[in-house]
């Protein structure tokens, strides 16, 4: 497979009218337990395809199992990688890019936990990931977090924090950065310009306050340059997962005031 396999799938990944992605996550039953909201992982899926993101990421059996409905509709990128409670700063890999590629999947994920003492095994890994998604063509996204137990707590949100994790992803052939959030457009946009040529959108984190919080969020984020958002419990535990993931898609496709859907979800 040559460069034209990936260019199709970033294609598929982006949308047309702006050229951002807005994806939404549902992979963090493995990592953190079954949270509120994920019960029944089916119903959510449908749920927030009724939203229309632009992809959704998910595990490998998830997506065997429950993605067939929407199958040429929303792109779909496969999670390769998993933590868990019981090994919190080691991702391991529980799926291959050939894998990837029999699912149809449009991009491979895999988490990096920089400044865990187990980032070595991580930077190979990602690596290897990198090297066998560029002979089948496919992209790689990273989420690069500067959370790992040599990191302070009160740093792991700082630019040059986030951006030292976003470089490195970058600098180890990723196409697109999921990275924190930083806290404004301005310091947003030094992680963007470090990552760059790599796409960087940031993870919606933990739960916002209110969805209000959480659009301004992703706001934000086009302000700063940022490629778009991939977003979790801010929208599936938001109590109307579809009218916010059309809201998120307004604000990052369209440039729409977050304060326009205050009303709609509730604020």
């Amino acid at each position: 497979m040559t460069g034209l396999g990936k260019a199709v799938r970033m294609n598929r990944l982006r949308n047309r009218e702006s050229g951002r992605i807005l994806t939404i996550a549902l992979d963090h039953a493995p990592s953190y337990g079954v949270l509120a909201g994920l019960e029944d992982i089916s119903a959510m899926l449908y749920e927030v395809a009724a939203g229309q993101p632009d992809a959704v990421l998910l595990m490998p059996g998830t997506a065997e199992r429950c993605f067939g409905p929407y199958a040429g509709r929303l792109a779909l990128i496969v999670k390769c990688s998993t933590l868990s409670p019981y090994h919190p700063e080691r991702d391991v890999w529980v799926a291959q890019v050939d894998e990837a590629v029999r699912l149809g999947a449009d991009a491979v994920a895999m988490a990096l936990t920089v400044g865990s003492p187990e980032q070595p095994v991580l930077l190979e890994g990602l690596a290897a990931l990198v090297r066998q998604a560029r002979s089948a063509g496919m992209p790689v996204i990273v989420h690069a977090y500067p959370n790992g137990s040599l990191v302070p707590p009160e740093e792991r949100y700082t630019a040059p924090r986030v951006a030292y994790a976003s470089r490195l992803a970058m600098e180890l052939g990723v196409d697109i950065v999921k990275t924190f959030y930083t806290g404004s457009a301005a310091s947003f946009a030094e992680v963007v310009r470090a990552a760059s040529p790599a796409l960087v959108v940031a993870a919606g984190g933990v739960r916002c306050d209110t969805p209000l919080d959480a659009l301004t969020m992703a706001h934000n984020v086009v302000q700063a340059g940022g490629a778009g958002v991939t977003f979790g419990r801010n929208v599936w535990q938001c109590g109307s997962t579809a009218a916010m993931v059309k809201a998120l898609a307004a604000v990052v496709h369209q440039g729409a005031e977050p304060a326009r859907f205050a009303k709609v979800l509730g604020d």
